[in-house]
């Protein structure tokens, strides 16, 4: 028996990632409030703030035989909630290495919950015969942009990260109800098939590539994410409002260009495409480095959420479409050891803002980016219609990819 709005599949993948953002992203605004309460720095804050990536890599390598067996509907109304309660848990810890642990068992679910809705959106994109996946990933963002917003709104009322992180709880058992009672899963995209991609995938020199071109995006939506709210509060002194507004800022630039940009990746090259993110990208990490005001830094922000939308997409499209090998065992290879890397991130992030300061943390993103640009070339050359047709479920981000992989 199903409960709910009675949508469209596309517009239920697309509430499904919205809700699931909202439910994980009310913790980031509220980091510089966690981050004083125990009274740490950066760089313990960052070690902490490791356990989810963790948790998410083990899920991701994990996890799909266990959700296919308990179902993905099953699964999907129970983690999402979950998910919120064990936010609203975490909040809780008294000390960095407890909230570590707290964070890994979130990582897991949020490793979980991005094989169904990426498996989902891939198989509702065959099902359609058309792009679906960047704008679902737009309703991601946008969900955290929501997030963001309410996040700054409750810490500007004064209320304790603890109460805030409660009342997310209520709103997004609801929304699932409303929203996803009714949801059904997609029948499979192939025939199943006693093969799989292996669990760790050996990558080749042009996979490696591809991940050179993908780490600054990866790394400088990490930051934009996990310190942007701190950085304001450090480097400008701005109220808590303001914090949170920058990081909804951020997810509603990214939102919007993920909204578009399947078209513009049809019209023309990837290359070319990725070039004009990378720039801006560059632009908004000046603008963050040097910035002399708040409305400055909060443009920087905007430019880097823009310049971080697709690139990791284009990448994925990249690695699916060679024919050296099968092209689940590329989208794994590029998946894993782009998301390792992406492991790196908050530590390294939380080190340099330690020793030479928080604006320093954002300027290291342009070795990365000058990195992307050599070697963006690898993304290839606009595709033709028949080509991006059959490939039009191979756009999406490191889970997404790493999900397919693991279903073909």
């Amino acid at each position: 028996m199903s409960f709910g709005l009675n949508l469209a599949p596309q517009h239920r993948v697309y509430a499904g990632f919205a809700t699931y953002s909202f439910a994980m992203g009310n913790i980031f605004p509220r980091l510089p409030d966690i981050k004083h309460a125990m009274g740490i720095a950066d760089g313990t804050l960052g070690l902490s703030l490791i356990g989810t990536p963790i948790g998410t890599l083990t899920a991701l390598t994990l996890a799909t035989p266990l959700l296919e067996r308990i179902g993905f509907r099953r699964a999907l109304l129970t983690l999402v909630p979950l998910l919120a309660l064990l936010y609203a848990i975490a909040v809780h810890a008294p000390e960095p290495v407890a909230l570590f642990l707290m964070l890994f068992p979130i990582g897991l679910m949020i490793g979980s919950v991005e094989i169904i809705l990426n498996v989902e959106a891939d198989r509702t994109e065959f099902q359609l015969k058309r792009r679906i996946m960047n704008r679902a990933h737009s309703f991601w963002s946008a969900g955290f942009f929501g997030a963001g917003l309410f996040g700054g709104a409750m810490a500007h009322l004064g209320l304790s990260p603890q109460l805030h992180l409660a009342l997310v709880v209520p709103i997004v058992a609801i929304s699932m109800a409303i929203f996803l009672g009714g949801y059904e899963p997609a029948p499979a995209r192939f025939a199943v098939t006693s093969d799989k991609a292996p669990m760790f995938a050996r990558p080749t020199l042009p996979i490696l590539v591809l991940v050179a071109v993908t780490l600054s995006a990866m790394l400088l939506e990490g930051a934009s994410i996990d310190w942007s709210a701190i950085y304001m509060r450090t480097v400008f002194e701005s109220g808590p409002f303001v914090a949170g507004f920058t990081v909804a800022l951020f997810a509603f630039s990214q939102a919007t260009t993920r909204f578009f940009a399947d078209s513009f990746v049809d019209r023309h090259s990837p290359s070319g495409v990725a070039r004009v993110l990378l720039a801006t990208m560059a632009a908004g990490v000046f603008l963050v480095f040097f910035s002399p005001a708040p409305f400055v830094s909060m443009l920087g922000f905007a430019l880097l959420g823009v310049g971080s939308s697709a690139i990791f997409p284009l990448a994925i499209s990249a690695a699916a479409q060679r024919n050296d090998r099968p092209a689940a065992i590329n989208v794994a290879a590029l998946s894993q050891i782009s998301f390792t890397a992406f492991l790196l991130g908050p530590p390294l992030l939380g080190f340099v803002s330690d020793h030479w300061g928080i604006r320093s943390a954002f300027g290291i993103g342009i070795p990365f980016i000058i990195l992307s640009l050599l070697t963006v070339g690898s993304l290839g050359a606009r595709r033709s219609s028949s080509a991006t047709s059959a490939s039009a479920g191979s756009s999406g981000t490191r889970e997404e990819a790493l999900a397919r992989a693991n279903e073909a």
